[in-house]
């Protein structure tokens, strides 16, 4: 196959994988419309027309969320907001398989099989919308690389150190969980990785010298998270035993952990990667892709290629940090309460990623058609999430109803009974309350501005609500429900959850789908 053919392929292939975020209007993702409103606030912290000058400020402080949130707005100068934010998810969707590309060239291996990663773009987390965890994966996978370069390239091993430094803080400011990984991943990488000098090296010093370049290119993000870390855990926890979202007892103390049994790992580990829709549909693609990366690996055991003389260790690197996802997946906690929420869940993505491209290179005849076979599988991820997310989005509709019917400026409240969607399997309605406040310059019940992580914070009290957007009928209506003017209520109508109150203090303004909009008189 020519050079020509196979950019073809791999251009058309990633097209492809992308194609889901454009053929709809509304993406089905979970935290999206919170991430989307406190970018708006980010861009528009100082706009008058708004309740954003009076209720927040920037939070200077550092935190490992920051990339995500000020790229877009960065972007939104340019795009508007929404359209800012595909262009970033289209980054994140093509940038996991060229930097898995990446990381495959750099120990040695075909590259064709970094397409087969597609798939796992999404899934649970996209589903969930944790976006700032699914952005630092491509960059992880390139830390991965740029650390093996500067082991084994020694003319240019200053210049891939510095590209490490760079990454490697990237991932910090993006996720601490994907900067958690490499914790592993490039020790592993360090072990296992020759350098051209260990052939004539007479001792210790010897040997390490040509290895400080890289050890030196993860410092500045050793240092960050370190001072992250002073500073976080160098706050005192807010201890509430049993209370959502807060810690149960100290950081590490068993009370504080959540944990699901290695069974329930395995049994939940294929959903995780693909379970977005509830006709199973986009499970097609991670089938596609499994067969492919299966045939792969029978074809570089009967035809492998020939001439290569690296050992078992140098070819077992990829293998290593594929199994290094997986142990994180079944061995950390579900929660650590108070500071990570889905911790062990995320780290299925990255192990399939890695784990799918690991096949050994085949002559390069047969290399073709598994390039072709690979190309397939994201026109089946196109054909299957395109027609779902296409479906969803005009379930959603409803919230455009909504938004026309809401005043400017204001104060809403979610009371979302039924967060489900008949097309995804995700709560995807849970924080409608965001979407009609940021079309509308208000404020919602619940943001993420009251976590640490925000890039955000209230400039006083953080409005009264419920303890849990997830418990409406614990709302009290005297103390919290007053402070509001405009109410979504889905699942339920409003007569049952306003009850004499609709008549006498509030009334039905409009009404779309399975979601009512209910203002105070």
């Amino acid at each position: 196959m020519t050079n020509s053919n196979a950019r073809f392929i791999h251009v058309t292939a990633l097209v492809l994988g992308a194609l889901p975020l454009w053929v709809s209007r509304h993406l089905p993702m979970v935290d999206l419309p919170q991430h989307l409103y406190l970018i708006s606030v980010l861009h528009r912290l100082d706009d008058p027309s708004t309740l954003y000058p009076q209720l927040f400020e920037a939070r200077h402080a550092l935190t490992p969320y920051l990339g995500y949130y000020y790229l877009v707005s960065a972007l939104n100068w340019l795009l508007p907001l929404d359209l800012a934010n595909r262009v970033f998810l289209t980054a994140y969707v093509v940038g996991l398989p060229l930097s898995l590309g990446f990381l495959l060239r750099s120990l040695g291996r075909p590259t064709w099989p970094s397409l087969l990663a597609l798939p796992f773009a999404y899934g649970d987390s996209f589903g969930w919308g944790f976006i700032n965890y699914c952005a630092a994966l491509p960059l992880t996978l390139l830390c991965c690389g740029f650390f093996v370069r500067a082991l084994e390239d020694a003319p240019r091993r200053r210049r891939w150190a510095a590209w490490l430094a760079g990454c490697l803080v990237a991932v910090l400011l993006f996720h601490v969980q994907a900067f958690g990984f490499l914790a592993f991943g490039l020790p592993w990488l360090l072990v296992t990785t020759a350098v051209p000098e260990d052939a004539t090296a007479r001792g210790l010093v010897a040997r390490l010298k040509p290895r400080v370049p890289a050890l030196l290119g993860v410092v500045p993000g050793v240092a960050l998270f370190l001072g992250w870390v002073v500073l976080r855990f160098g706050e005192p926890p807010d201890i509430q035993p049993g209370a959502p979202w807060k810690a149960w007892g100290p950081t590490f103390s068993p009370q504080n952990l959540g944990w699901k049994s290695f069974a329930q790992n395995r049994a939940e580990l294929f959903d995780v990667l693909a379970n977005t829709l509830r006709d199973g549909s986009d499970r097609w693609a991670m089938y596609a892709v499994g067969a492919v990366a299966l045939a792969g690996w029978v074809a570089g055991l009967v035809r492998p290629e020939a001439g290569s003389s690296r050992g078992w260790v140098t070819r077992s690197r990829l293998l290593g940090l594929g199994g290094l996802a997986l142990a994180l997946y079944f061995l950390l906690p579900f929660d650590i309460r108070g500071y990570v929420y889905y911790l062990n869940t995320r780290y299925a993505h990255l192990a399939a990623a890695l784990l799918v491209a690991t096949a050994p290179a085949t002559v390069a005849s047969w290399r073709v058609p598994l390039r072709w076979a690979a190309g397939a599988c994201a026109l089946v991820l196109a054909v299957t999430l395109g027609r779902g997310f296409r479906a969803f989005s005009r379930e959603v509709a409803e919230w455009e109803g909504l938004v026309s019917a809401t005043a400017s400026k204001p104060r809403v409240m979610g009371l979302v009974y039924d967060p489900g969607s008949r097309v995804v399997r995700f709560p995807v309605f849970i924080h409608s309350a965001a979407v009609l406040a940021r079309e509308r310059g208000g404020v919602p019940n619940f943001t993420f501005a009251s976590t640490p992580h925000s890039p955000l914070k209230y400039r006083g009290e953080v409005p009264p609500t419920f303890p849990s957007e997830w418990r409406p009928q614990d709302v009290d209506w005297d103390r919290q429900g007053a402070w509001y003017d405009t109410f979504v209520v889905r699942g339920a109508h409003p007569s049952q959850v306003f009850g004499a109150r609709l008549q006498s203090e509030f009334a039905i303004v409009g009404q779309s789908g399975r979601s009512w909009l209910v203002r105070r008189r």
